[in-house]
């Protein structure tokens, strides 16, 4: 088929609620990927963070393709190898929870929230969540989600979220109350603009939890996995959740999600109380596992420091040639280029000269590259990247 003959079938058939790029993606490998037409792409947000080793990584290919002709799907009623092996390394590599396998980040938060409220006391139901957070969008998710855009055209929401500024610990426990089940944060706010807090931040808001019989949860969606240089985000900040949500990089391109829980936190979720068809199969898991066996056997942890501080130096000369690159900022392979000028026809422009980035927050540059992304690599990005924002500083001139 040619691209118009899929353009065309997707305007026919495929619900338009995606303001997709009008380009036809048939290959990728590492962080690159090519079109039907045959261009080449550096891709630095792969899969929208999902791609944590890039596209088609070979160790997830062989693990996917060795399971699936072994078991691809069977029900919960079953145990798996492939489950207990994932959930021993989420364990390992944590704070020593359990495991419940899902979908997606929002599935995973849906079942936080559902397990915060089960096992806190009998009227404890409000979970306290930050400003330009993003958890999902299902109701549950997209509820805890304070960002009013998402919220639009959705009213009513699920009652019992209580929103307050991100990094500012006085809000939250001014908005503590004998009703407050938990605090869910995310140690680096993504979708929010990649938003660092203080050393404290984390350390006090485990210490609120302490002191009123709260919960303390992160959703590790975005940051988990070896993405911030660590195996987790929270783990910057010294301390240990009660419950932890997962997905994006976890699966490597696979879909799933994972909620984590302290032993005797996820006692509370009793048989009959949360399930989910495709959580824990087999196929997904399997990718999952060759995941993280990677990142342990290459060192990967430590390639996302190295790399990301070499981005961000890179990022860091740019602002140092335009005016209107604010600041940069970023942890590992998370990072931030922050403008003074709308961020999204710049990802545009990249996009032509064969870079791909992404927008967030109106005037935000974010970058998530893979963590086996090489300098070679890197250097010709900011090379693309450059010469893109040298047109959009000659059109300020000239504006």
């Amino acid at each position: 088929m040619t691209s118009q003959e899929i353009f065309e079938l997707y305007r026919r058939c495929v619900v338009p609620n995606y303001p997709r790029y009008e380009i036809v993606i048939t290959r990728a490998e590492g962080s690159q990927m090519w079109d039907a037409d045959g261009k080449r792409y550096l891709d630095l947000f792969p899969g929208w963070g999902c791609g944590l080793l890039g596209h088609c990584h070979p160790r997830i290919v062989e693990a996917i393709r060795t399971q699936a002709g072994q078991l691809i799907q069977i029900d919960n009623m079953f145990y798996t190898e492939q489950g207990g092996r994932l959930a021993e390394l989420l364990s390992r590599h944590g704070f020593g929870g359990q495991s419940f396998f899902c979908n997606s980040g929002a599935e995973a938060n849906e079942a936080a929230i559902k397990l915060a409220r089960r096992h806190t006391a009998i009227g404890r139901y409000q979970i306290i969540t930050m400003e330009r957070s993003f958890h999902g969008r299902t109701y549950g998710a997209m509820s805890a989600t304070a960002q009013s855009k998402v919220h639009e055209g959705h009213d009513p929401l699920v009652p019992g979220f209580v929103y307050v500024p991100y990094n500012d610990v006085d809000a939250v426990a001014q908005a503590i109350t004998d009703e407050t089940a938990a605090i869910l944060v995310e140690p680096i706010q993504g979708e929010g603009g990649v938003n660092i807090p203080d050393d404290g931040y984390l350390p006090a808001l485990r210490e609120l939890c302490d002191e009123n019989g709260m919960l303390l949860i992160v959703d590790e969606v975005q940051t988990g996995c070896g993405r911030t240089g660590a195996w987790f985000g929270y783990q910057a900040g010294g301390i240990e959740p009660d419950i932890m949500t997962l997905a994006k990089g976890l699966g490597g391109g696979a879909p799933i999600g994972a909620m984590v829980a302290r032993p005797d936190v996820a006692a509370s979720l009793k048989p009959g109380s949360h399930a989910t068809t495709y959580g824990g199969n087999p196929l997904v898991v399997a990718a999952a596992t060759a995941v993280l066996e990677t990142i342990e056997s290459d060192n990967l942890l430590e390639a996302a420091q190295r790399m990301g501080a070499y981005i961000q130096d890179k990022a860091q000369q740019l602002a140092q040639t335009f005016s209107f690159v604010e600041k940069v900022r970023g942890r590992g392979l998370m990072i931030a280029i922050e403008l003074s000028v709308p961020a999204g026809p710049i990802v545009l422009r990249a996009l032509e000269q064969g870079l791909r980035i992404n927008a967030t927050q109106e005037t935000v540059l974010r970058l998530l590259p893979a963590l086996t992304i090489t300098t070679d690599e890197v250097d010709e990005a900011f090379d693309i990247l450059t010469r893109t924002l040298k047109q959009t500083e000659s059109e300020l001139v000239t504006s």
